[in-house]
């Protein structure tokens, strides 16, 4: 008898520390007046727009292009926007520079067919980078393109220029002003949090004049946002969001800009992101084995060509250089995982590119040309990862091998999820037969071109997806 109460006893206890186990895995959510506001991903025509560009330009032009990374004859390694920082240069003394703001090789029709060419389909113009120069004649600024010899509507000219060859425009804007004095880094005190009111009805009222002057924009790419003072404003933040989509039905907003109730960014304390696609992948990239979690959402990375120059500098030998394959890499490996890759470029101070940059534009221009049936429209295949290089799959299903690593063995191991077969694969570019056996239950050696095209290469795979397979294979018993 005495046995038989402790069993029961045991199975008791052990059924409270199940039903504890799983009350504590189904937590309460997080009450959250400005979190998340979308449930899953966006399906609207706009979204899907953003979503099939996936090959973009990012343009980060102001003041700083004129020093170029150096001040007082001191270079400072450091990104060459941030050279105010670097260099501890006053506000005033920095903004004496729009006496020399003069671009007179600044021509917008060949910016926008530089970026055509290269294959883009959108680009992110910096609007007001941190120093708080205006690209525009802000009226809520005198640190504007309207104060300088130049005087001329840059941005204006650009938004005009990239629609007219069919480039979508989505607009940088930092919120960290170092130019105004009523920005704070945190909000320590009564004043703090008047001077910051007076800051954010600032910002809300250049905001709404770029959607008033600009109604093509499609995106809000949103930087300086994690000081204190933001994150202990997490309101505004989602007020920011909710205006610019009321001011322009179908816009675009990135992650970087939100923040909760609680002050988390990019995903609320739900865990669910903020904004309409997640913006934290800058000069870096998810692992395309270990981060899978990004497929289930829309994201963004954005790169720079040297380590980490944004704005130009006049000394790139500072830090490593990526090679246009390398580049063309970074791409495909956002692409893969369901994400947009948008390529830095840093004007100089007269308005025209570095030779570097234009000849990295036409190579990349030349490969998407040959190969960007694999990267436009195309999403995550959902096949393992392999070391010859990434997989992407078009609307109709299509796979696509996108080749960067050929190896000796001229065979290429593609492993197919469940109840998926290859039934014929061909070269992209020339059609060319690409002979395909099967080598276990799910698994493929597809071999290499007869010709090595010399380039990183795609092979387009024709697959079957079926209810359930019937193979000759069988599990190995251990």
């Amino acid at each position: 008898m005495r046995n038989t109460k402790q069993i029961i006893i045991s199975i008791t206890l052990l059924a409270v520390m199940v039903s504890f186990s799983f009350a504590q895995e189904a937590k309460t959510e997080i009450y959250l007046k400005y979190g998340a506001t979308n449930e899953g991903k966006r399906q609207d025509s706009a979204m899907q727009k953003f979503r099939d560009n996936r090959l973009g330009v990012f343009i980060h032009w102001g003041l700083y292009a004129i020093p170029g990374g150096e001040w007082n004859g001191k270079v400072y390694a450091g990104a060459a926007e941030w050279l105010k920082s670097w260099a501890k240069v006053p506000s005033n003394e920095w903004m004496q520079l729009m006496s020399q703001w003069n671009p007179t090789k600044f021509d917008a029709k060949k910016w926008a067919v530089m970026a055509k060419e290269m294959g883009a389909k959108y680009v992110k113009i910096t609007t007001k980078h941190h120093e708080g120069f205006c690209l525009w004649p802000s009226k809520y600024s005198k640190y504007t393109v309207a104060s300088t010899p130049y005087k001329r509507d840059l941005l204006g000219e650009m938004v005009k220029a990239y629609n007219e060859e069919g480039i979508d425009v989505h607009f940088y804007f930092s919120v960290m002003d170092w130019s105004n004095s009523d920005y704070r880094y945190d909000i320590k005190s009564q004043e703090d949090s008047i001077a910051f009111s007076r800051f954010l009805e600032f910002t809300d009222n250049q905001l709404k004049e770029l959607a008033a002057r600009y109604p093509t924009v499609k995106d809000f790419w949103f930087d300086g946002t994690w000081d204190a003072s933001i994150k202990k404003n997490g309101w505004w933040t989602a007020h920011a969001e909710q205006m610019l989509k009321e001011l322009l039905p179908g816009v675009t907003i990135n992650s970087r800009l939100r923040a909760d109730d609680k002050g988390k960014r990019h995903f609320d304390s739900n865990g669910r992101l903020m904004g309409d696609y997640e913006s934290g992948y800058e000069r870096r990239l998810p692992d395309p084995v270990q981060d899978l979690k990004v497929t289930q959402w829309d994201w963004e990375a954005c790169m720079t060509v040297p380590e980490n120059q944004w704005g130009y500098h006049k000394d790139w030998s500072l830090s490593y250089i990526k090679t246009p394959f390398e580049v063309i890499d970074r791409i495909v490996h956002a692409v893969s995982m369901g994400g947009n890759m948008v390529v830095n470029f840093g004007p100089q101070a007269d308005g025209d590119f570095r030779p570097e940059e234009k000849a990295l534009a036409t190579a990349i221009g030349k490969w998407m040309q040959c190969y960007g049936k694999a990267i436009y429209a195309c999403d995550y295949a959902e096949f393992d990862k392999q070391d010859w290089g990434y997989y992407t799959r078009g609307k109709n299903g299509e796979v696509y091998m996108i080749v960067f690593n050929q190896p000796y063995s001229e065979r290429l191991i593609v492993k197919t999820p469940k109840g998926i077969s290859i039934e014929q694969a061909s070269l992209l570019t020339t059609n060319e037969n690409i002979v395909v056996v099967e080598t276990t239950r799910n698994e493929y050696n597809v071999s290499v071109p007869q010709k090595n095209p010399g380039e990183p290469y795609v092979i387009q795979l024709k697959i079957r997806v079926a209810e359930g397979t019937k193979g000759v294979y069988k599990d190995a018993l251990t």
